[in-house]
């Protein structure tokens, strides 16, 4: 027999709609929103050195090419925040799946690397939004004691993504055709048609998020109570499989501030950045900024050039060099440049080994988002940073190239506290600035992987030994920093209260 209940809190509202469909079709929404996201932020990877033949771009140009996407994300990430918090998550992620699309596709038809960079920087901005709104969207309709594994998951989805590029990549970039499009001074190529497979996942769910609820919680804080309901009662019927009518919820109360609506659209703009770098919130949005610098400054910049190491390490073992250390086999590929050979094909088996790589990782997120809550995320969060630490630091001190790679894998299982840097962020800020914190300090760590893009290329030809004690200890040094994080108790949302 269902007990009548009047008004209760949001967290107690949300856990009566149960867990069940409606939490596995959001989550693999998401999925697919962080999929769409990562193909393209990431495609630059693959693209860059593929066409380098056809653009005949130098070193240097394709260090800007490549970081041309982070800079995309600098640049509107702020403003997608502001836009999601005010008009919604899911219009605003509909709009950026779309545009991301769109611009995203029309980079295949690039006649040089300027052009190309360009539309770049568009189809990341578009899409910069989309891991923070999708994550903040998900925290929203999923009840609190799954949220942290929910979330946490989705790294998996973004570490995955990387791995299922190479596999994508093998075939396409093999493939021998050339078609001239006269119009636009250029030849449509394989690593064009790669460009377009990327920006498929866009278009896809640009669809599936049209038709998906609003967040009921963002609903609630603007003041829309009855919308919100009407949210939780559809989540309510697809997990239980009941009428509507039974859920028996007829207020919710907020217990947060709500949000004081402002006319204008930069007034509006400074009413949800401000809140956040002053006190009470000041010191969250500096702690969290600089966690996500070291994470994103420290791993970033290797998942970005992964394939072009597990490539230069292939070439070098097909030339017979497998006799060198790790860091002078990437110099002696480097040394080989393929615009030299004219093949500008990335190596199979390399392609094979990212993906390897990639799945592992994704996996061992996977086991361990699953025991997150019986650890804890600051444990976990703190583990992980010195295990990445220690093993980036020991890469270079010996002359294996087996072991060094063995610990390359371990340095990259730094990139798990993507995922759950995200699980605090999500709690520690109240709704009606949530999305702005998240896609802010998202945006600061971004941003600082952008430098460690450029500097970690020129540093993997010139000294790669120093590249690893650089981005080794910093990240090492992160694992000391996580320790001023909030402990989890903390961060617990309030128990509700019954009326």
């Amino acid at each position: 027999m269902v007990v009548k209940t009047n008004s209760v809190s949001f967290e107690e509202a949300l856990n009566l709609t149960g867990f069940g469909k409606f939490n596995f079709l959001m989550q693999l929404l998401v999925f697919g929103l962080i999929m769409g996201m990562a193909f393209e932020i990431m495609s630059v990877a693959y693209l860059v050195p593929a066409s380098a033949c056809e653009l005949h771009t130098t070193s240097f140009e394709q260090g800007l090419m490549a970081g041309m996407p982070i800079l995309g994300i600098i640049a509107t990430s702020h403003f997608w925040g502001y836009l999601a918090d005010t008009r919604g998550r899911k219009k605003i992620l509909t709009c950026c799946m779309s545009l991301g699309f769109l611009t995203g596709a029309s980079a295949a038809l690039s006649p040089d690397w300027i052009v190309f960079s360009v539309l770049k920087f568009l189809s990341s901005g578009a899409v910069s939004g989309t891991y923070a709104l999708s994550l903040t969207l998900l925290s929203e309709c999923t009840p609190q004691r799954r949220r942290s594994i929910m979330i946490a998951l989705t790294s998996s989805v973004y570490l995955g993504s990387a791995g299922l590029m190479a596999v994508i990549s093998i075939p396409v970039l093999q493939m021998h055709f050339s078609y001239v499009i006269p119009y636009l001074n250029m030849e449509f190529t394989p690593w064009r048609l790669l460009n377009l497979v990327f920006t498929i996942p866009l278009a896809l769910v640009a669809v599936g998020m049209y038709f998906s609820y609003e967040s009921p919680r963002f609903l609630l804080s603007i003041g829309e109570e009855e919308k919100a309901l009407k949210v939780l009662k559809g989540i309510y019927m697809m997990n239980t499989g009941n009428n509507g009518e039974d859920y028996n919820v007829s207020s919710v109360v907020f217990d947060e501030d709500k949000h004081k609506q402002t006319s204008g659209f930069w007034s509006s703009i400074v009413a949800q950045t401000v809140p956040l770098v002053k006190p009470p919130l000041l010191k969250n949005t500096l702690m969290l900024s600089v966690m996500f610098v070291i994470v994103y400054f420290g791993i970033n910049p290797f998942l970005t050039w992964l394939p072009y190491i597990a490539d230069g390490l292939m070439k070098a073992i097909e030339r017979g060099d497998d006799n060198l250390s790790f860091c002078d086999m990437l110099r002696s590929s480097h040394n080989e440049t393929v615009t030299e050979n004219k093949d500008c094909s990335l190596n199979s088996v390399a392609m094979v080994i990212v993906f390897v790589i990639s799945f592992i990782i994704a996996t061992l997120n996977t086991i361990l988002s699953s025991i997150i809550n019986y650890i804890g995320r600051k444990r976990m969060l703190i583990g992980v940073q010195l295990f990445s630490g220690i093993a980036g630091l020991c890469i270079t001190l010996t002359d294996s190239w087996v072991a060094s790679t063995v610990l390359l894998v371990a340095f990259m299982t730094g990139v798990l506290n993507f995922g759950f840097l995200f699980t605090f962020s999500v709690d520690i800020f109240p709704t009606y600035v949530k999305a702005m914190s998240v896609c802010l300090t998202l945006m600061v760590g971004r941003g600082s992987s952008v430098f460690g893009i450029n500097i970690l290329k020129h540093l993997l030809v010139d000294d790669c030994e120093l590249a690893f004690y650089i981005f080794g200890g910093l990240t090492f040094l992160g694992g000391i920093f996580g320790l001023l994080l909030p402990a989890d108790k903390k961060i617990v949302t309030k128990k509700p209260t019954e009326t």
